[in-house]
């Protein structure tokens, strides 16, 4: 007997990872190394995203490859937007169009809101927020038209408590969390997931400054009594890029240990 077949069933998974691709923006170590190799892990194409180290992107990509997946280092500073262009555009090229965008790339630069400087303010807007809006707008189109797609950006728990000395940086993640769930509710008919992650203290170069003084103070505030480690993370962010998450959307994941309850 045959089995029926309904007009509008979704693709198969695996068809979907053959012609398409994940890309992971500043990938080249952390979190979003650790992403990057949950999702090759999973069967995906993945362009390892990259603004300076370039050996650390390499790395990433290598290992995937060493470990049978397929990868591409792609350098671009995402929050120049024709780099953003030229690189979505390569992994279009390479991989497939991208299916999978995780929207990692941060920087801080801290400093009490009297004397944070507009330079400061701005850089870490544009890079942690605007950058992530920008790739978004672009992704849509080709997501639109396979009536599939995952978004997950990476948020903060600063994004949800106050973080003194970090108000650029705060308003970054918090914007996030807004642009998550605004876009989510315009694309949830056509297939596609958004959703954010908001970590906590994790141990990445992002917070070696931080731990470097000691973490005695910081982990009283955390219940689980210790940091994360971008595995922590990489493995909600390869849930909610999952087809397993098909019905999560617009949801905000805190990945901190308990801090945010």
């Amino acid at each position: 007997m045959t089995a029926a077949v309904t007009k509008n069933a979704p693709a198969d998974p695996g068809t979907r990872r053959r012609t398409g691709c994940a890309l992971v923006t500043g990938a080249s170590r952390g979190i979003g190394a650790a992403t990057a190799r949950a999702l090759a892990a999973d069967g995906w194409s993945v362009g390892v995203n990259y603004s300076r180290d370039e050996a650390g992107a390499a790395s990433v990509a290598g290992s995937i490859e060493e470990a049978g997946g397929r990868a591409l280092a792609l350098g671009a500073d995402v929050s120049v937007e024709g780099d953003a262009k030229q690189m979505l555009a390569t992994a279009a090229d390479e991989l497939g169009p991208v299916l999978v965008l995780i929207n990692n790339a941060g920087v801080t630069a801290d400093g009490l809101s009297m004397r944070l400087g507009d330079e400061a303010w701005n850089h870490v807007l544009e890079v942690n927020l605007t950058a992530a809006f920008r790739l978004t707008r672009a992704v849509l189109g080709p997501m639109m038209r396979e009536r599939y797609g995952r978004i997950v950006n990476v948020s903060s728990v600063v994004g949800l408590r106050a973080n003194p000395g970090q108000a650029n940086y705060s308003a970054a993640k918090a914007g996030l969390i807004a642009l998550t769930r605004t876009v989510a509710a315009e694309v949830a008919r056509r297939g596609i997931t958004v959703n954010a992650v908001a970590p906590g203290l994790i141990e990445t170069e992002l917070t070696r400054e931080i731990t470097s003084n000691g973490t005695e103070g910081l982990l009283a505030s955390i219940p689980a009594r210790r940091p994360g480690s971008p595995e922590d993370v990489a493995a909600c962010i390869r849930f909610l890029a999952s087809d397993e998450a098909a019905y999560v959307t617009g949801t905000v994941l805190p990945v901190d240990g308990g801090m945010s309850a």
